[in-house]
């Protein structure tokens, strides 16, 4: 039966691919956006220029802060399910910004559960991020772990949804996923995103920024395994508040994915080595054996085939460009 789908930040990156699936499959989606200046709005736009018409969806431009804008919303519509992704992210940013990171993805995160409880919407989706293992983290990284140690404002904020999803679920009886995600890359990435901002400077032949010497290792999951981790998560019919590692398993480390990202374009890098960045978390890969065993998870694009997949995207896009 077709659901009615409220995604928050639905024109972003994930966003898009979300409402892109849920519409695939028949269900309504309302795209909640606030096109704000993290990154050019124009490039939001173009994200979701391929569902903007459907039959199915509809946008609904303003910020999880307003509360008025949220309860107006919530009552036009009659929602079977929230997918939270609207969030300020970025660590390094965060250290900067740290006000406006609570104001954003803590109260945020607080209004949206509050319009779920008064409008008794029994499942909400939260995207978490695999920075809030923090210090504690030991690889391969598992749901089990401590998260009481962030080194961030971002990673900080996430643990606090987290928490306030539990907190709803448990006071007012409605379901709450949160998914941890793991460097999240594909088409559409953000472009200050490392493999969107290798990918770019490479081909124009500009240095990359290396913090570090290279041997650093992340776990990049590619934005399709994401998209079918959250379909799953929508339908998961288990505990009334659980948490997922949503990752591809893999150890990457940063020269090999510079090494990747190369051979896509067939250009060579200028690396430009930095000291590493505080906030910064290098934390390997994440153990995603819960999410497989009790979501049916299982990431199906490796990092190979996925660079490959996002340098394909990112030349026709390039080419979409008019020339002046």
């Amino acid at each position: 039966m077709a659901r009615t789908v409220i995604v928050t930040g639905g024109a972003g990156f994930i966003g898009s691919h979300v409402m892109e699936r849920l519409l695939s499959q028949g269900d309504y989606v309302v795209c909640l956006d606030s096109f704000d200046e993290a990154y050019p709005p124009a490039l939001k736009r173009a994200n979701i220029r391929s569902v903007s018409s459907h039959e199915r969806f509809v946008l609904a431009q303003g910020d999880i802060r307003d509360r008025a804008f949220l309860e107006q919303t919530f009552s036009r519509y009659s929602f079977d399910a929230i997918v939270h992704l609207a969030a300020l992210s970025g660590v390094r940013d965060s250290l900067a910004k740290a006000a406006l990171y609570e104001e954003v993805n803590i109260r945020g995160t607080l209004n949206l559960l509050e319009a779920a409880r008064d409008h008794s919407i029994k499942k909400l989706v939260f995207a978490s991020s695999s920075s809030v293992y923090g210090l504690n983290g030991k690889s391969p990284l598992s749901e089990s772990q401590r998260v009481d140690s962030p080194i961030s404002p971002y990673a900080a904020s996430k643990i606090a949804g987290e928490l306030l999803c539990h907190t709803f679920s448990y006071n007012y009886s409605f379901q709450t996923v949160a998914l941890r995600f793991f460097t999240v890359y594909g088409p559409r990435q953000k472009p200050g995103m490392a493999v969107s901002l290798f990918t770019s400077r490479i081909d124009r032949g500009e240095e990359v920024p290396v913090f570090g010497d290279g041997t650093s290792v992340r776990d990049y999951t590619y934005v399709g395994d994401i998209v079918n981790g959250i379909e799953a998560a929508l339908s998961y019919q288990g505990a009334p508040f659980d948490v997922f590692n949503l990752a591809s398993g893999q150890e990457v480390g940063l020269n090999t994915l510079v090494s990747l990202i190369e051979g896509g374009l067939g250009k060579k890098a200028r690396v430009e080595h930095l000291p590493p960045h505080p906030g910064d978390v290098f934390g390997g890969s994440g153990d995603f054996s819960k999410a497989r065993a009790l979501l049916g998870y299982q990431p199906q694009v490796d990092i190979s085939k996925g660079i490959s997949l996002f340098v394909e995207w990112y030349r026709n896009a390039r080419a979409a460009v008019p020339r002046t």
